[in-house]
Order: C-alpha cells, then sequence, then structure tokens
C-alpha cells in the first residue's frame, strides 16, 4: 500500500495547475454533465497511465540500479522546476474542440487523453512505474491522484476557479518534488 499512496500523492500534487486540470474546467464548463466527464477523465488516465507506468517498469529492466538512482533524483528534479511553469491548454481560446461532434464521454476521454501526452503526470507515473511495485498499485494510485484532483475541479473548478491559487499550488508542489529529489540524491 506504501506505493499506492506515494503515487497518489505525487500525482495529485503534479495535477495542480497542470494544463489537464485546466482543461478539466473547460470541459465541465462547456458540456455541463460532470459524471460524463468525469467518465471520460476516468477512463483516459487509465489507459494513460497504465501504458506509462509499464513503460516505466520495462526501462526498470534496461538500467541499472545506479543510473536508475541519477535518473530518478534528476527527474524530481526536473519535476519540480516543470511544476513552477504555467501551463495553458493547446488551442485554448479557439471555437470548437475537435472532438466536439461525439458525446461528452467520448468528447472527454480523447480530449484529455490527448492532452495527457508527454505531461508531467504522465512522466511522474512512468518513473514511478520504473521504480515502484508492484504495478498495479502504480497505476491504481496514479489514476486515483488524478481523480482526486479532477473530480472538484469538474463540480467546482469553474464557478470558483477565481479563488483558487494555484501559484502557491505550484510552488508547494515544486518544492515537494525538488525536496524528494535532492533527497534521493543525497541519500
Amino acid at each position: 500500500m506504501h506505493t499506492l499512496w506515494i503515487a497518489f500523492v505525487g500525482v495529485a500534487l503534479a495535477e495542480l495547475g497542470d494544463k489537464t486540470q485546466l482543461l478539466t474546467l473547460v470541459l465541465a464548463a462547456r458540456y455541463r454533465k460532470p459524471w460524463r466527464v468525469l467518465a471520460g477523465i476516468f477512463v483516459a488516465t487509465l489507459v494513460n497511465h497504465a501504458l506509462a507506468a509499464l513503460a516505466g517498469h520495462w526501462l526498470d529492466s534496461l538500467l541499472t540500479p545506479g543510473v536508475q538512482h541519477w535518473m530518478i533524483g534528476l527527474s524530481l528534479l526536473a519535476m519540480a522546476v516543470w511544476t513552477l511553469m504555467p501551463e495553458r491548454i493547446d488551442g485554448e481560446g479557439e471555437g470548437e474542440t475537435r472532438y466536439q461532434r461525439h458525446g461528452v464521454f467520448v468528447a472527454s476521454a480523447l480530449a484529455f487523453f490527448m492532452a495527457e501526452m508527454g505531461d508531467r503526470t504522465q512522466l511522474a507515473t512512468l518513473v514511478m512505474g520504473a521504480h515502484f511495485t508492484p504495478y498495479w498499485q502504480v497505476v491504481t494510485g496514479t489514476t486515483l491522484g488524478m481523480l482526486a484532483v479532477n473530480a472538484p475541479t469538474v463540480w467546482l473548478g469553474s464557478r470558483y476557479s477565481h479563488v483558487i491559487p494555484l501559484k502557491l499550488a505550484r510552488t508547494l508542489a515544486a518544492l515537494l518534488f525538488g525536496g524528494l529529489g535532492l533527497w534521493l540524491l543525497l541519500k
């Protein structure tokens, strides 16, 4: 269960202020069907993070423990810096999405899956998949971490987005990633 909690907290913190969280706001505001939007986000996250954790597990079998140690430590430091950078959604401000002609669930799942590609939460999942076992706990933890941040965003985020201090959330997440990276490298 240790792995599940690390994956949950790591991805939940990385998701705060992330472009996929912003996408969640857009989807919720546009469609006003929270359960369908959330179901699309769940499926997209589960598939995306299952593939990322599997790729991380595969990389783990190719790299020596010493190389992994440095790669994970440096990856955490890079995540700390990346977390401080505000993001915007690709194509933000444009009228219709290319997925809008499909149902709310399909549109949400496709848009979220594509936005998650190469995202910091996907990369965090890849790193955790390489470092932690069992695999199912990494995928479960990262998926639940994404839902823990995005579920409230679906229902409340669009209404209260002007009140949420995203800069503070990004700064705290960056400090956590930086601290973990330094601790791992100096250990």
